[in-house]
C-alpha cells in the first residue's frame, strides 16, 4: 500500500483490492474519470468519492460527511489506481480499441525526456500498472489519458515538446546568453533558467538540462564550474549552520551558486550525519521483533496514573514548601501498569528509530526517513520527560535526608535530577521491579560521591537485620517518615538478586532478611547446606566483599 494523504482513501484502497475480481477494473476507470472532473480548489464529501468509484454510498453517515481536498485527492486517487491495478493482472489486451504506452514509449512519441513524464504523473497524467506477456508489471499509459492532460494542459506541453526540436545554432545561443547572464549578475542556475524560459518560451527545466549537460561535456568552459565540483565537509557544514541560523535555501543557492536541489541534498545529508553519529540507547527487548509490537507498545496511550484504580494517591503538598517543591506535587505519580507501559514505549521508539537509521544511504538520503527518526527520537524523549516528571518527587525525598553538608538541598536536588535521567535510559522494564527502587540506588550512589563521606559511615548490612533495614528505609519511595513496607522488601531484594543463589541464602537465614525475621547461626547454616562452619563464613565474606564493589569504592565503608 502506498502512502496516502486521506486516511478514508487509504482505507477504500484496501477494500477495492479484496472486491470482486471482475470489478477492479470497473474501479480504475471509475477513478480516472473522477479525476478528470475534480477541481483542486475544492472540497469534496468522502460519500461522493466513494459513489463515483464503486456506485454505492458509505455505510456509515458520518465518514460520509468527511471533507477531502482536491489536489490531495487526485494525489490519492491515483495512488488507489495503482494499488488496486496491483491486486489483479491488468493487461494491454483489455484495451484493446486504444493504443497504451509504457513511460519510455510515450517520452519518445511525445518528444520529451523520462523526466518529464515523471513530472506530469504529478500533475495529473494517470497511469495504470499493466502485466505485460513477458510476465513483468510495468507503468503503462492509455492513449485517451494522455490526450486528456495533453488537451488540459497543452500550453506547458507544448513548451516541453519544443526542447526536441532546438537547433545547434539556438543551443548555441542559450549557452552564450546564460553565460553573460551567470557572469554579470551572478544567478544561480535556477534563476538563469527561469529568466531565459521567460524569454525564449522554452521550458526552464530545457535550459536548466541543456546548461548542465555543457558543463558535464565541457568542464573547462563551464557556465556554473562551482557546481560541478562537490563542496569538502568543512563547506557543507557551513551550508547547515547557515540554514539553523535562519538563511533560506534560496539564500544560500545563490551563495554558493548551486541549485536549490543540491542545497537540500547538503542539508539532507549533514542532518543524516549527525543522526549517524549520534548514539541511541535503549533497553532491547523481545517484543519489540513482534509483527503487532506497534499495536502492542504504541496504541492505545498509556493511561495516565491518576486514572488507574491502582495508582497511588498524590499527596498534598505542604502550604510552606518552596514553589518549585509544591509544584512536583501537580504530577500524578504513576502506578506499576502504567510505569512498564510508558518504559516498553520509550524503549520501542528508540529501537524503532535505530532500525530506521540503520538504512540510512548517505548517498541517496530521504527527507521523509530522517523525519522519521527525528519524530521518533522526539516522542522518545517526551515518555522520558513524563517519566521523570513522575519520579521527581523521589529525588527530593532522598536529597532531604542528606541535607547539612556542603551542599544545599536544591544543589543535591539538581545533582539527583541528573542520576534520576540516567536511570531512566538504563532502566530493564522486564525485570519485574519498580523504577522507584532502581532510581534510588542510581540516586545514593551518586550522593555517595557528592556529599561528605562521613555522612555516610553507616555500618551497612555488618551489624545484622537492623542495620540492613536501616539501609533499605533510606530509600522509601514518597515519605522517608512513613513505613512502606513492599518498598522496603523490594530495595532489599534488588541488592540482593546481584548475589549467587548460596550467598543470597546464606545473607538472608543469617541476618533473617526475609518475610519471617527469623535469624540462624553460622552453625545451623552449615548443617542445613551440608558444608562446615568455617565455610558458611567464607561465603559470607565473599557476599559481603560483592555488596562493597555494587554500592561504589567510595560507599566500601559503609559495608563494614
Amino acid at each position: 500500500m502506498r502512502r496516502y494523504s486521506n486516511k478514508p482513501i487509504a482505507t477504500l484502497a484496501s477494500e477495492l483490492r479484496a472486491g470482486l475480481l471482475r470489478l477492479r477494473r470497473r474501479f480504475v476507470d471509475a477513478a480516472e474519470a473522477l479525476i478528470q472532473i475534480i477541481d483542486p480548489q475544492q472540497d469534496y464529501p468522502y460519500d461522493f468519492v466513494v459513489y463515483r468509484v464503486t456506485g454505492y454510498r458509505p455505510t456509515t453517515p458520518e465518514a460520509g460527511q468527511e471533507l477531502l481536498r482536491g489536489r490531495s485527492l487526485v494525489g490519492d486517487l491515483q495512488s488507489l489506481i495503482l494499488d488496486v491495478c496491483d491486486s489483479f493482472d491488468l493487461r494491454p489486451e483489455d484495451y484493446a480499441a486504444q493504443k497504451t504506452y509504457d513511460s519510455a514509449a510515450l517520452a519518445r512519441h511525445l518528444g520529451v525526456s523520462g523526466k518529464t513524464i515523471q513530472r506530469w504523473r504529478r500533475q495529473g497524467l494517470v497511469a495504470r500498472r499493466m502485466a505485460l506477456p513477458d510476465g513483468t508489471r510495468r507503468l503503462a499509459f492509455l492513449e485517451s489519458s494522455v490526450e486528456w492532460f495533453v488537451q488540459q494542459r497543452g500550453r506547458h506541453i507544448g513548451r516541453a515538446v519544443r526542447f526536441t526540436k532546438m537547433t545547434p545554432a539556438e543551443r548555441t545561443d542559450l549557452l552564450r546568453r546564460a553565460r553573460r547572464m551567470a557572469s554579470f549578475t551572478r544567478c544561480t542556475l535556477n534563476q538563469v533558467a527561469r529568466r531565459l524560459a521567460a524569454r525564449t518560451g522554452r521550458a526552464a527545466e530545457t535550459i536548466r538540462y541543456t546548461i548542465r549537460r555543457f558543463d558535464l561535456e565541457h568542464p573547462d568552459q563551464a557556465i556554473f564550474p562551482s557546481m560541478s565540483a562537490p563542496l569538502d565537509e568543512r563547506q557543507k557544514e557551513d551550508v547547515y549552520r547557515s540554514f539553523l541560523n535562519g538563511m533560506s535555501v534560496s539564500q544560500l543557492a545563490r551563495r554558493h551558486r548551486r541549485t536549490r536541489g543540491s542545497i537540500y541534498r547538503i542539508l539532507n545529508e549533514v542532518r543524516a550525519r549527525q543522526l549517524l553519529g549520534q548514539p541511541i540507547r535503549y533497553v532491547y527487548n523481545p517484543q519489540f521483533e513482534l509483527p503487532s509490537a506497534d499495536e502492542l507498545i504504541l496504541s492505545p496511550e498509556p493511561p495516565p496514573a491518576a486514572a488507574s484504580p491502582a495508582a497511588k494517591p498524590s499527596r498534598r503538598a505542604a502550604d510552606d514548601l518552596p514553589p518549585y517543591l509544591r509544584a512536583l506535587y501537580d504530577t500524578p505519580l504513576l502506578d506499576g501498569p502504567a510505569e512498564r507501559a510508558l518504559f516498553a514505549r520509550f524503549n520501542y521508539l528508540k529501537h524503532k528509530a535505530d532500525q530506521l537509521r540503520k538504512q540510512i544511504d548517505l548517498d541517496h538520503v530521504r527527507t521523509g526517513d530522517l523525519k522519521r527518526i527525528e519524530s521518533l527520537l522526539l516522542q522518545a524523549n517526551m515518555v522520558k520527560n513524563h517519566i521523570i516528571r513522575a519520579n521527581l518527587r523521589l529525588v527530593v525525598s532522598i536529597a532531604k535526608k542528606h541535607v547539612g553538608g556542603a551542599q544545599n538541598l536544591f544543589e543535591l536536588i539538581s545533582d539527583g535530577n541528573v542520576s534520576l535521567m540516567r536511570a531512566v535510559e538504563k532502566f530493564d522494564f522486564s525485570r519485574g521491579n519498580r523504577f522507584s527502587t532502581y532510581a534510588s540506588w542510581a540516586i545514593m550512589r551518586n550522593f555517595a560521591r557528592s556529599v561528605p563521606r562521613e555522612r555516610y559511615r553507616l555500618d551497612r548490612f555488618a551489624t545484622g537485620q537492623t542495620d540492613a533495614l536501616d539501609i533499605a528505609a533510606s530509600l522509601q519511595y514518597y515519605d522517608p517518615n512513613e513505613a512502606n513496607l513492599p518498598e522496603l522488601r523490594e530495595s532489599i531484594d534488588v541488592v540482593l538478586a546481584r548475589l549467587t543463589p548460596l550467598e543470597r541464602t546464606v545473607l538472608i537465614d543469617h541476618y533473617g532478611l526475609d518475610d519471617q525475621g527469623q535469624t540462624k547461626t553460622l552453625d545451623q547454616l552449615g548443617r542445613h547446606l551440608g558444608v562446615s562452619k568455617e565455610r558458611v563464613r567464607q561465603i559470607e565474606l565473599r557476599a559481603l566483599k560483592k555488596l562493597r564493589k555494587l554500592l561504589h569504592p567510595q560507599q566500601a565503608d559503609l559495608l563494614g
